[in-house]
């Protein structure tokens, strides 16, 4: 909720300092190429990326990677349903992390999640057990050989707080 409330206020701010009063005078389509027509300027988009990197930071820690399935033998008796309650399907790209990583390190459940070294981002949908420390579970779908395949790997992830 400060996320949203901090971006709405640096909008606010920037509208407000780019635009005259004397715009609401002018008609509609006007009012609007002259708002937009600021963030052109280069100056404007390094002050708003300025603004944005200011409210979200930019994290990444290494962690052990390892790999899970929807099987009963790796979960518990209900394999596709996570931790929250998310249903999962195999092709969700999706991990499990340990508590320290929720609890200290800012993840929480729906966070994205850049695994160095691997395409696209993962979403945070599921919890490890408690004993875990600095351990991520990368979810396989139902795929067994691909799970056993990764192993386990030391890998860099990078999330914003």
């Amino acid at each position: 909720m400060k996320k949203y409330i901090t971006s709405s206020v640096i909008l606010l701010i920037t509208l407000m300092m780019f635009t005259k009063p004397a715009l609401a005078e002018q008609p509609k389509d006007s009012l609007h190429e002259k708002i937009f027509s600021n963030f052109e300027d280069n100056k404007h988009i390094k002050l708003v990326q300025y603004l944005y990197k200011m409210t979200y930071k930019k994290r990444s820690l290494q962690v052990t990677a390892t790999a899970y399935t929807s099987h009963k033998n790796q979960t518990d008796s209900t394999p596709d349903i996570a931790a929250w309650g998310d249903r999962l399907t195999p092709d969700m790209k999706v991990i499990a992390v340990s508590r320290d990583l929720l609890n200290e390190y800012g993840l929480t459940r729906g966070s994205h999640v850049r695994i160095i070294g691997l395409p696209g981002k993962y979403v945070v949908l599921d919890k490890m057990n408690k004993r875990w420390k600095k351990k991520i579970d990368i979810y396989m779908g139902k795929d067994l050989n691909k799970a056993f395949q990764w192993g386990q790997k030391k890998v860099i992830i990078e999330w914003a707080s």
